[in-house]
């Protein structure tokens, strides 16, 4: 409860301190990025390759997602990596923040190993996720699916990797699924690479301006 009310304190201070930055850009600097990199990229508000959790929390608002999931997101994702990509002898207190060009260093156990231990794209363990679980439909993941690949990939006595990888996996299959609740392989794809966070923003910004 500390920790929560403590980033709490640091999103409202940092997001007045913050109030210049720029919507997150696919493609900048993109080209010199790992795929994990990319992934996290969009949450970089203002591309200075360092995330801050009011950054993070500007980023889950970005896509749609609601204040209370929007400030557990940035404290449970800033708990959990902001110690483990800061360079040696920075101290992730008081402000937390994220490393980009270090996201590999916090990368966890009981996950589908799509990331390499560099942050690299694993061509085929990501056709693995389809191969062993996507039962139903060969191009897409059922809730039932997710819940079997889950319990595959989980290793013994790594409760922080289990619990970090059923919070990645079912915030994506709650926003990404289709009318009959399946997720799409393409849709996943393009999670990996962290695209599907700016098309997310572009439909949300349109649903915004329409309402």
């Amino acid at each position: 409860m500390y920790l929560i009310a403590s980033i709490l304190l640091l999103l409202f201070a940092q997001s007045m301190a913050s109030s210049s930055l720029s919507t997150g850009s696919a493609g900048e600097g993109a080209a010199d990025l790992t795929p994990l990199q990319k992934h996290v990229a969009f949450f970089d508000r203002n591309n200075d390759g360092v995330i801050y959790p009011s950054e993070t929390y500007q980023g889950f608002r970005a896509i749609g997602s609601g204040v209370a999931l929007s400030a557990a997101s940035a404290a449970f994702i800033h708990g959990f990596l902001s110690a483990k990509t800061c360079p040696p002898g920075k101290s992730p207190l008081p402000s937390l923040p994220i490393y980009v060009e270090n996201i590999q260093r916090g990368k966890h156990g009981s996950d589908s190993g799509v990331y390499d231990t560099e942050g690299r794209f694993v061509v085929s363990k990501f056709e693995e996720i389809f191969k062993k679980h996507a039962k139903t439909n060969p191009e897409a993941i059922s809730s039932e699916e997710l819940k079997e690949m889950l319990q595959a990939n989980g290793e013994p006595n790594d409760i922080k990797g289990r619990l970090a990888s059923q919070t990645e996996w079912q915030l994506l299959y709650n926003r990404g699924k289709d009318k009959e609740g399946f997720l799409h392989k393409d849709t996943i794809q393009a999670i990996y690479d962290g695209s599907l966070f700016y098309q997310w923003e572009k439909e949300t910004q349109s649903s915004v301006k329409k309402a």
